[in-house]
């Protein structure tokens, strides 16, 4: 199997992948996965493609992870490895889907509005 690359967003983060044959191994940003994320949920959220594929352990997987916080890393590397797994096999796919790991999350952080403290909150009205 020659390298399989693809890209993953979430938020402001961006994840790219390159997949090849291998033990299993995660790198992002030439750290291990485990030492990368710090909770066992974020380590779930990345290894659930693989899980639901039974892939665990037969794939190699560099990442360059840009942008966001951790939560918006993980979910846009889970998206960029569910879609490297298709590319693999196209088999994976109705797995992969029914579990909606294939849809971009399109939700964003709405902008500060001025004369406004946040997005949507207002200072407090004061009738004298």
């Amino acid at each position: 199997m020659e390298v399989v690359n693809t890209l993953g967003r979430r938020k402001k983060a961006i994840a790219r992948i390159y997949v090849k044959d291998g033990d299993g191994k995660i790198v992002i940003n030439k750290r291990d996965y485990k030492e990368y994320f710090p909770t066992a949920i974020l380590h779930y959220v990345v290894e659930q493609p693989l899980q639901l594929t039974e892939s665990m352990g037969k794939y190699n997987i560099m990442v360059n992870l840009t942008g966001g916080g951790f939560t918006g890393q993980a979910e846009a590397l889970r998206l960029a490895i569910s879609r490297a797994l298709i590319k693999v096999d196209p088999e994976f796919r109705p797995v992969l889907k029914e579990k909606g790991l294939l849809r971009r999350d399109p939700r964003m952080v709405e902008r500060k509005k001025p004369g406004q403290p946040k997005a949507r909150k207002k200072f407090q009205f004061s009738k004298r």
